[in-house]
Formats: structure tokens, C-alpha cells, sequence
């Protein structure tokens, strides 16, 4: 019933994945100032991201409850709509990163944030409007839902590719609060 929950819940460690790898010697002391401040506040958050998406995935077996699902589901679009949430406040708290076009790169990546905060949202609010006693319609529920997270997910895509574009991943790279521990899943089910 949940197999393509997972599919989709595989693309979200993926895209954690965007700005980890080889972080270079950048030596621009002002964009690795501006890279500290985003990813010491970002830390917390990227272990909230990663612990839910760990909780959607251990939903996501069809031997779960549907109640079960439902409430981790729900919680777990919370966490992670909070935590965007936080990881925009983070950049826009941060000020201007000294690149070219910084505002502009500043700008889109909160909107991309807080794009993908709204759309976790809005996924537990869908969650939480599934009637787990009709399995027919809550699967069908959920396969609308996993619909969603690639959609929620092209917020937070879109706002690391604007810190990427600008050159930022480098400095980021070297920050111990950006490093990502998650690593590529299985491939999606069919």
C-alpha cells in the first residue's frame, strides 16, 4: 500500500545530498563566516529532517497500521515543515552571502525554504484528513500524498541549488553543522 510513499521518501535523502561531497579550500573568509552562522543553525535541523524521514520510512512496510501510519506521517511532515521553516529564518538571518547577485541568492533560497515548509504543511494537513478505517481511500490518500512529498521536496531543491549556483556549497561543505550523514536509498518500487 505504501511503496510509493517509499519511492518518493527516497528522493528526500537524495536531495540532502546536495550540498555534502568535497568541500574545496575556498579560503574566502566572508563566505565561510556567512557558511558557519547558516549551518550552525541548520545542524539541528538537518537531524530533524533526517529522523523523519527515517520515521516515513519505517511507516512505509505494508504490515503497518494505517493509524500508525497516519500519526508518524503526521508528525514527521510537521518536523520537517518546521524545520525548512528554521533553515529559511537561518539564511535570511544570515544576511546578504558575499557572491555575486547575493541578494537575488539570498531571496530565492528563503523562498525555496519556506516553498517547501508550506508544502509539508499542507501535507499534514492531508495526512491528517485521511480516514485510516476505509483502507481503500486512505491508500489512495497516501498515493496523492507521496505525490506531494516530490513536489515539497522541489522547494528545498530549488533553495540548495541557489547556495550551489552562487558558489556557496564550498564554503558550506567545510562546516561541521551542513555535513550530512544521510546517504542514497534503494531505488524507487514499482
Amino acid at each position: 500500500m505504501n511503496k510509493k510513499l517509499a519511492a518518493a521518501l527516497s528522493g528526500s535523502a537524495v536531495l540532502m545530498l546536495v550540498l555534502s561531497g568535497c568541500g574545496g579550500e575556498d579560503g574566502d573568509e566572508k563566505a565561510n563566516a556567512w557558511a558557519k552562522q547558516v549551518c550552525d543553525k541548520w545542524a539541528p535541523q538537518l537531524k530533524k529532517i533526517e529522523t523523519a524521514n527515517a520515521d516515513l520510512k519505517r511507516v512505509s512496510g505494508e504490515s503497518t497500521k494505517p493509524d500508525e501510519v497516519q500519526r508518524t506521517d503526521s508528525a514527521a511532515f510537521q518536523a520537517q515543515a518546521d524545520a525548512y521553516k528554521a533553515m529559511s529564518a537561518a539564511v535570511a538571518q544570515a544576511g546578504v552571502p558575499p557572491t555575486k547577485d547575493g541578494q537575488a541568492t539570498k531571496d530565492a533560497a528563503v523562498k525555496g525554504f519556506d516553498a517547501a515548509s508550506k508544502a509539508y504543511t499542507d501535507l499534514k494537513a492531508k495526512v491528517d484528513a485521511l480516514d485510516p478505517k476505509d483502507q481503500g481511500k486512505f491508500a489512495d490518500g497516501l498515493k496523492e500524498i507521496a505525490a506531494g512529498i516530490t513536489e515539497a521536496q522541489k522547494g528545498s531543491t530549488d533553495a540548495y541549488g541557489q547556495l550551489k549556483k552562487a558558489g556557496l556549497d564550498q564554503a558550506m561543505n567545510t562546516q561541521k553543522g551542513c555535513k550530512v550523514t544521510l546517504a542514497p536509498t534503494a531505488s524507487p518500487a514499482k
